[in-house]
């Protein structure tokens, strides 16, 4: 009893006759049954010179080979009278290799997709439901709430940027009064009082007159001077305390 083998790269009779097929440079579609079956035949009869137990498959395709062969040497039959021509011979044959053709495709492509798969790694899905919420929860709220909350958002950005300014400004005041009062300590040095004018003689910007009169009431707390004013919107006398001036 025959055994199937894969002979070369051969590895069905199918596989065989699409290669002597192509190797002749046939169309499927007109396939000259007289020479391929020689050929058949002559690799069927070099296998079996080699002692190569042949498949039983290979030889039944053999033997319908040979009969197409004869039936290909009948001559043609005359058309009918409905004028209908005798159907190919081949069609049948042509079927069956298209049809093996079709699945040699598909066997090939789903190896490739098998060896591709056995060279890749997956990972399994992981449960992100604590990560992303109730997907509803946003859908649960009207128009008007929408409305107020974004209004509201708003609103406290706006007092937040608000409050952020004005820490600023108050911070680079305090700034500005702590260096503004050593530089007042300073102009003390070998004086005992200053006339308020005299400290603002040098930059009478708004700015700095604001910073050096808040400067003069800090001093004024910590009791480092004293200040006396004669008439209304006269000038400001000040004077150094003793303890400040031995400090200083």
């Amino acid at each position: 009893m025959g055994y199937k083998v894969k002979l070369d790269i051969f590895e069905g009779p199918f596989d065989l006759l699409v290669y002597l097929i192509e190797h002749a440079k046939m169309s499927i579609y007109d396939i000259k049954v007289s020479e391929i079956t020689t050929q058949y035949l002559q690799y069927i009869a070099d296998m079996q010179a080699q002692d190569v137990s042949v498949a039983q498959e290979f030889m039944v395709l053999a033997a319908e080979l040979i009969e197409l062969k004869s039936r290909m040497l009948l001559p043609k039959q005359a058309a009918d009278e409905a004028g209908e021509e005798e159907d190919d011979p081949r069609a049948d044959l042509v079927a069956r290799i298209l049809e093996y053709k079709r699945y040699k495709e598909m066997a090939a492509f789903l190896e490739e997709e098998a060896d591709a798969a056995a060279h890749s790694r997956t990972k399994p899905q992981e449960d992100l439901t604590p990560y992303i919420g109730d997907p509803e929860e946003l859908l649960k709220t009207d128009m008007n709430a929408f409305v107020k909350a974004f209004y509201a958002f708003l609103f406290r950005k706006q007092r937040l940027d608000e409050m952020r300014r004005v820490y600023e400004r108050v911070e680079r005041q305090r700034m500005s009064v702590e260096n503004r009062i050593v530089q007042i300590r300073d102009m003390f040095r070998g004086k005992k009082k200053l006339m308020f004018s005299e400290m603002i003689k040098e930059d009478s910007s708004p700015y700095n007159q604001v910073i050096t009169f808040m400067s003069l009431l800090e001093l004024l707390k910590q009791k480092s001077v004293t200040a006396e004013q004669k008439k209304r919107f006269g000038d400001i006398t000040v004077k150094l305390v003793e303890s400040a001036q031995q400090e200083g």
